[in-house]
């Protein structure tokens, strides 16, 4: 499973998460929502929701739970740099027959760009029709309006809403969805 370039020319060579990459995860997901929601939200709810919600107990039960996929990517030299979460629907909308969740998808910065994002995401899409999925749902974060551009982008819609917490903090997600072809 690889996939396009950043702009070091280093690429992502994707492969299914196994139970090894639990602390790989753990570093990647604490990582990655560091950087993107350390600018607005609050500093010591921030680090105690990432040592729970991104520590490696949460990813080795998701690894171990066979409802649950990872998808991580690598350098060639075995440095993640990127991950996808899916799971059965735990949003407040009305579920189908055949709903997922996409709960995570992220890269570090440097290898968003330059269709890394697509290829993740078809990546997911693909996992999905093999699941048996009709529908994808995600949340995404309303100040984040670069992922809401980039999921309509790929067919998601908004759907309804959400309350994130971050200790005490709420924050407001949208919910988006899209047919698995």
């Amino acid at each position: 499973m690889n996939g396009p370039v950043n702009g070091t020319n280093t690429p992502i060579l994707w492969r299914r998460a196994e139970a090894r990459d639990a602390a790989a995860l753990s570093l990647l997901g604490g990582a990655t929502f560091l950087a993107s929601f350390a600018h607005d939200h609050p500093g010591d709810a921030l680090i105690a929701h990432v040592r729970k919600a991104h520590g490696d107990d949460f990813y080795a039960a998701a690894l171990a739970d066979p409802d649950q996929t990872l998808l991580i990517g690598e350098t060639p030299l075995g440095a993640p740099v990127g991950y996808a979460l899916l799971t059965p629907p735990a949003l407040p909308v009305e579920l189908r027959d055949g709903d997922l969740e996409l709960k995570r998808i992220y890269l570090l910065s440097g290898w968003q760009g330059g269709g890394n994002g697509a290829a993740l995401l078809a990546l997911v899409m693909e996992e999905a029709r093999q699941r048996g999925a009709k529908r994808l749902l995600l949340a995404v974060y309303e100040a984040n309006e670069g992922a809401q551009r980039f999921y309509a982008r790929h067919g998601f819609f908004e759907i309804g809403e959400t309350v994130f917490m971050v200790g005490d903090a709420p924050f407001r997600d949208l919910i988006y969805a899209a047919a698995v072809d």
